[in-house]
């Protein structure tokens, strides 16, 4: 049986959400924010869109989130097809709005006939997330987030340059890190070691995603490279027909993962919840947390 950690101390726990599509996404994302809110995360996320293809609906969600919760709340920000002042005009309307956390990203490009496509910088604006990063510490006091992939980000040209250019991202100012999700939890113990030996000490916070729909979790798998075992697809074949049956399944298989990192020290994790409650409160609380 694994060993909880209900005494104690209690890791951090924090959620990411993307902007709705409709009013009653909006309203139902809101609803569910509040229900996270009651496990008292660290911070809560919400996504950018390709592009920037969802930043009114960003701010809007984000705003909408900091009038009636008390969480502290990130935003995510990209440079793709952006110039520099319209960046800075989404980070000052962040700050504006009392949102002093940014998750910053390079971003990716909308895709072209379903394909993706390679990022180009803006003219005007910044061509990597280290000169984002740099460019947001100068503009304010703002917490930095950025991105690290354990399993090497898919367009890096070595496992070696991947790690080079996170710690470079942290040279630029940033604070911490947050994991593309994974499956396998020594894929993240190893890169946690890798960094440990170029001397990287910032926190590295593992992104764990329960699998609500096991096709769409292997197409989400592809495209950022996560490697899916494949005792798990074959664990998860046919299940997507028995909601029931697949919702208890990726809560075990996503508390064995937590469970593990939490026997090796990880002491903070990032839920990708898709605007749903459910897997991410039944694995906070099975890392100790409690609703208040």
């Amino acid at each position: 049986m694994p060993a909880y950690h209900n005494a104690g101390h209690r890791p951090e726990i924090s959620f990411e959400f993307f902007p709705a599509k409709t009013k009653e996404g909006h309203v139902a994302l809101l609803e569910t924010a509040r229900n996270l809110a009651s496990l008292s995360p660290s911070f809560m996320s919400v996504t950018y869109g390709a592009g920037g293809s969802t930043q009114e609906r960003t701010l809007e969600t984000l705003s909408d989130m900091a009038s009636e919760l008390s969480v502290p709340l990130a935003g995510h920000l990209t440079c793709v097809g952006a110039s520099k002042d319209e960046v800075h005009k989404v980070a000052q309307a962040y700050w504006d709005a009392g949102i002093k956390h940014i998750l910053a990203l390079r971003g990716d490009p909308p895709p072209v006939n379903g394909k993706p496509t390679a990022f180009q910088p803006h003219p005007q604006g910044y061509k990597s997330a280290c000169e984002l990063v740099k460019g947001l510490k100068k503009l304010a006091p703002f917490k930095i987030s950025v991105a690290a992939y354990p399993e090497t980000h898919p367009q890096a040209i070595s496992s070696e340059a991947d790690i080079d250019n996170l710690k470079r991202k942290f040279d630029a100012g940033a604070d911490q890190a947050i994991t593309q999700f994974f499956f396998s939890p020594e894929a993240f113990l190893k890169f946690r070691d890798k960094l440990s030996k170029i001397g990287v000490d910032k926190a590295v916070i593992p992104g764990i995603l329960p699998i609500s729909n096991a096709e769409q979790a292997w197409k989400f798998a592809t495209i950022c490279g996560a490697a899916v075992p494949k005792e798990l697809r074959d664990l998860f074949e046919g299940v997507d027909e028995y909601p029931a049956v697949r919702t208890r399944l990726a809560a075990a298989i996503a508390d064995r993962i937590c469970q593990t990192l939490r026997s090796e020290g990880v002491e903070h994790f990032h839920f990708y919840t898709l605007n749903k409650s459910a897997a991410s409160t039944s694995l906070s609380l099975l890392l100790g947390r409690h609703l208040s």
